[in-house]
């Protein structure tokens, strides 16, 4: 462990550790042996792996709704060290022996394992000196975080007044990073620069009114006099004026007059050093699975292969007389596809969600607790914005979950699309899967929060084919989106590796995704950009639904008449996020389970 404290003042991990270890100690000598698990070796390694999370990102205070007295950056030193420790700590838990584990203890072993694996690899191939992707990064990030915090009472609007300072330093620290990035030309595409200024700019725009940083001022709580209010917004002002604007101004300057100049024009993690090499490992990561880039590539081909074979028989259903080319184009432009108003695509959303909850009783034995809601995707980020996206909520903060929608550019956001979307990002896609997962006991509490891709937008993707079941899709036109959706997904293994392995351009991928797709073109281009700045994320997706559904084809086959389909969910989100062969031990065991209870009779 290093010694040496960081360059804004953080605590550092070996002091922090010194007192972890002290009261770890007093912790053990007063509770004795009451409980053997919780006091094993393995627990203990978890415990002592989020201390040191908690003093690496203090600023994680601020998504669990409280504002903190400054915001904290990492130097470069900093990454270094962060390596060190995560690798060590792989290594001591890759020694415990697995044989002397209960099956909840060897499932929490193995989900730590993939998030110190992806923690190293990020670290390993300096991930960090590219701090944003086409949809934000640190500029924006107070974006992400604004909704979480409180603003009611004068204390609260003090103790913004505090911090806010701070976030000055926060971004020519990063600053400082893309500066390195350069000279160990570790630089973003330069589609994604593009995206970036374009994001960056509101944040820069000289204008109180329309500034996300004092989006909180709009409306005066009862508790604060008009005095104390016209003081507060003054104050605020002084500090974005003198501090804040100056920051941006000269990040915005310098990516437009040298970050871009030294941006390499190809797409693709392969143009940084040992690229191709990181790319192997993202893959790994992203799906949880020992699969190589090929190999996905070839699955995404044999999965569009089958589902255009499904999108041209509802094409002749609705005996449309023209090519499949034509018929794309139809759903693209013709006016009864698109909604007149935001409001009309957020009520159609609502009700689709309503239907939606209708149905879950039948499919599943256990439900959440918390509710959800719906909006729109905020102003700032919309433009370069998916379709809709989940927003986590929180019990404890009073703070539902959000079902985003994007009512930016109606003409792109298509109807026939939404129960897909609806299903996925809400109920029973990500709303059900992440709350059952932060309610869940008995469990360390790194398991309620990791999220693992494969296993989270896998079970995303799953619950569009369970739409099926629940009657989602009530016109040839929902199941066309239905396809699409799918479409989408298994397109993405191929365009994801032909743009980060295979060489593609930007053109070859936009050109896969619109010829095999009904997303509008808009989408099409905010897709590709998304993928080129987040290499291999996209693959988690249909290859967990993949996954989800052999599991089930599985158990269908070997159960029979036996088999439940609430039993059959419950047993895939009971142990909250999990990699992918983790889960098919959790099934198989299960099965066997089952096929015992009937042997008995």
């Amino acid at each position: 462990m290093r010694m040496n404290a960081t360059k804004n003042g953080t605590m550092t991990w070996s002091k922090y550790f010194v007192h972890f270890v002290f009261f770890l100690f007093i912790g053990v000598s007063i509770q004795g042996q009451d409980t053997e698990s919780r006091n094993s070796e393995l627990h203990r390694l978890f415990e002592e792996i989020g201390a040191f999370e908690r003093a690496e990102n203090p600023n994680r205070s601020f998504f669990r709704g409280r504002h903190p007295d400054k915001i904290h950056y990492k130097t470069i030193e900093d990454y270094k060290n962060s390596l060190d420790d995560y690798q060590s700590f792989l290594i001591r838990i890759n020694s415990l022996d697995e044989s002397q584990m209960t099956e909840n203890d060897l499932i929490s072993k193995e989900t730590m394992t993939l998030k110190l694996e992806g923690e190293i690899s990020q670290l390993k191939y300096k991930r960090y000196l590219i701090p944003f992707n086409a949809e934000g990064g640190f500029y924006n990030v107070l974006s992400r975080v604004f909704h979480r915090l409180p603003f009611k009472s004068e204390d609260d609007y003090r103790n913004y007044l505090k911090w806010l300072p701070t976030f000055s330093d926060y971004l020519n620290g990063h600053l400082d990073l893309l500066k390195i990035g350069i000279n160990e030309k570790i630089v973003a595409p330069k589609v994604v620069i593009k995206n970036t200024v374009s994001l960056m700019e509101p944040w820069a725009r000289k204008d109180f009114t329309a500034s996300p940083l004092t989006s909180m001022f709009q409306s005066r709580s009862d508790d604060i006099s008009k005095v104390e209010w016209e003081t507060l917004q003054k104050e605020v002002r002084t500090i974005i004026r003198q501090k804040i604007w100056p920051a941006y101004e000269g990040i915005l300057n310098f990516l437009k007059n040298e970050y871009l100049n030294a941006s390499p024009e190809k797409p693709g993690i392969l143009s940084i050093p040992n690229g191709k090499e990181y790319y192997q490992e993202r893959v790994a990561y992203f799906t949880t699975l020992p699969l190589t880039p090929d190999e996905v590539f070839e699955t995404g081909h044999r999965e569009v292969k089958r589902i255009r074979e499904l999108m041209e028989e509802i094409v002749k259903d609705v005996k449309f007389e023209g090519s499949f080319e034509e018929f794309l184009h139809f759903l693209r432009t013709d006016e009864q596809f698109y909604a007149k108003s935001p409001e009309e695509l957020l009520s159609y959303a609502a009700w689709l969600s309503k239907k939606a909850e209708g149905a879950l009783p039948g499919l599943f034995s256990h439900l959440y607790q918390l509710p959800f809601t719906i909006e729109p995707v905020p102003d700032d980020i919309a433009p370069t914005y998916t379709g809709g996206r989940y927003v986590q909520g929180n019990r404890n903060q009073d703070r539902p979950g959000i079902y985003w929608v994007n009512t930016y550019n109606l003409p792109a956001r298509s109807l026939y699309n939404i129960p897909a979307l609806t299903v996925h990002e809400a109920v029973p896609g990500h709303h059900l899967q992440i709350m059952i997962a932060t309610e869940l006991e008995d469990i360390p509490e790194f398991r309620n929060n990791f999220y693992i891709s494969a296993f989270g937008e896998g079970w995303g993707l799953y619950s569009e084919y369970l739409g099926e079941e629940m009657g989602m899709y009530a016109t040839p036109y929902d199941w066309f989106g239905r396809y699409t959706y799918e479409m989408w997904r298994a397109c993405r293994l191929v365009v994801d590796v032909g743009l980060h392995y295979k060489g593609w351009t930007r053109e070859q991928a936009v050109e896969f995704l619109s010829r095999n797709t009904a997303l509008s073109l808009h989408e099409v281009n905010t897709e590709i950009d998304r993928y080129i700045g987040w290499p291999a994320q996209a693959l988690s997706y249909k290859i967990g639904e993949l996954t989800i559904k052999e599991l089930r084809d599985m158990a269908v086959s070997q159960l029979g008449s036996r088999f439940d389909i609430k039993d059959f969910h419950y047993h895939i989100l009971k142990n909250g996020s999990v990699p992918l062969p983790t889960l098919q031990r959790v099934i198989e065991n299960w099965i066997k389970k089952v096929q015992n209870k009937k042997d008995r009779k």
